[in-house]
């Protein structure tokens, strides 16, 4: 054997070729095309999530209240009358307008509106909502 046969067959590539590697970042973006809405999802499912429990917290409040003072609080001083029924503070809206703030309304049904608030409350009915159309029915 000559000297090249012998120090060919002792230096191996190691290493992957160039079709290796396309067929490799081809199968990672096919996986992050179908995967990546579905994570990105996942955080607005939170704050759905996230808002429809605030909801529920402050209903259990607002009821709490009826059933001691014997009527429903006014929308002026909502938050200061549920403050004691209330575990820390007044619960921020997550979805539309993301905010504390309350629209105070007295029409029933309920009407959604104001100038930016997070929640709705009608204070003769004790409805209580997300002041946005994406949420008003929960």
């Amino acid at each position: 054997m000559d000297a090249y046969n012998v120090y060919a067959k002792q230096t191996k590539r190691r290493g992957f070729t160039l079709i290796e590697l396309v067929v490799v970042v081809l199968i990672l973006g096919i996986i992050a095309a179908i995967a990546g809405p579905k994570i990105f999802d996942t955080a607005s499912d939170a704050r759905d999530s996230s808002t429809k429990q605030s909801l529920a917290v402050v209903r259990d409040a607002i009821e709490l209240y009826r059933s001691q003072a014997g009527s429903y609080p006014t929308g002026a001083a909502l938050a200061t009358n549920l403050k004691p029924y209330l575990r820390g503070p007044f619960p921020t809206c997550q979805v539309g307008n993301t905010n504390a703030n309350v629209f105070v309304s007295t029409v029933d049904p309920i009407v959604v509106g104001g100038s930016g608030e997070g929640w709705a409350y009608n204070q003769t009915t004790g409805e209580f909502v997300v002041n946005h159309a994406s949420g008003i029915a929960w």
